[in-house]
């Protein structure tokens, strides 16, 4: 008898790769924050109030809900790494929500808390940012734009409000949100395409680090 163990097969995925879902939700809730991120807020209030409500809502169920059931799909067919920050991130979209809601109706949440919130973010996708560098150079790049946007809001939270350090740093939460749209559907088209057509129709490139062997 052979005394060699051969490890069974590994068993097929549960879901189909949910990724693409959610980054495309992502992408959306990115794209409903544009208009405020630029300043864009209309001068009548109720105008204001308005655009701040449709916004709450589109984070609530694209930016939240696309990426909590992808990053459960995710975890369900034994991807760590991805359903961790999907789910993770998930709740960021929540927070969100409950942020423009709370500014339609006139109150603004506690700076301090939000601040508090951003630093353990920031940790958060620090550690995710270089875990992902071992699978491909451009999550690596989409993870270091999130990094980025935490990195001009908690600098802007130190800033003068009108002064032009603060405006520096919200113009620059408003181009990492567009660049996290477009590199969000990106990668979401790539994992929908390429498969399809059997070839790299939009290029994805390989990982940044190399794992040392066990």
């Amino acid at each position: 008898m052979d005394s060699t163990t051969t490890a069974p097969p590994a068993a097929p995925p549960t879901f189909g790769d949910p990724t693409p879902l959610g980054l495309i939700g992502l992408a959306i809730g990115c794209a409903s924050l544009v208009p405020i991120a630029f300043g864009m807020l209309p001068a009548d209030p109720a105008a204001a109030a308005r655009m701040l409500d449709t916004a709450s809502w589109l984070c609530l169920l694209f930016g939240a809900g696309c990426q909590f059931l992808s990053g459960l799909m995710s975890l369900a067919n034994k991807n760590t790494l991805g359903g961790t920050l999907l789910t993770t991130f998930s709740f960021n979209w929540v927070f969100n929500w409950w942020v423009l809601r709370e500014l339609s109706v006139g109150r603004v949440p506690d700076p301090t808390v939000g601040l508090a919130v951003d630093v353990a973010f920031i940790v958060i996708f620090v550690v995710l940012t270089y875990a992902f560098g071992f699978y491909s150079k451009l999550l690596f790049v989409f993870l270091l734009d999130i990094d980025l946007l935490y990195v001009l809001r908690i600098a802007r939270h130190f800033a003068a409000p009108d002064g032009a350090f603060a405006r520096a740093a919200s113009l620059g939460v408003a181009i990492a949100t567009v660049a996290l749209a477009g590199l969000a559907l990106y990668i979401a088209f790539a994992l929908l395409v390429n498969p399809a057509a059997g070839r790299p129709v939009l290029p994805v490139s390989g990982p940044l680090f190399k794992p040392r062997p066990s």
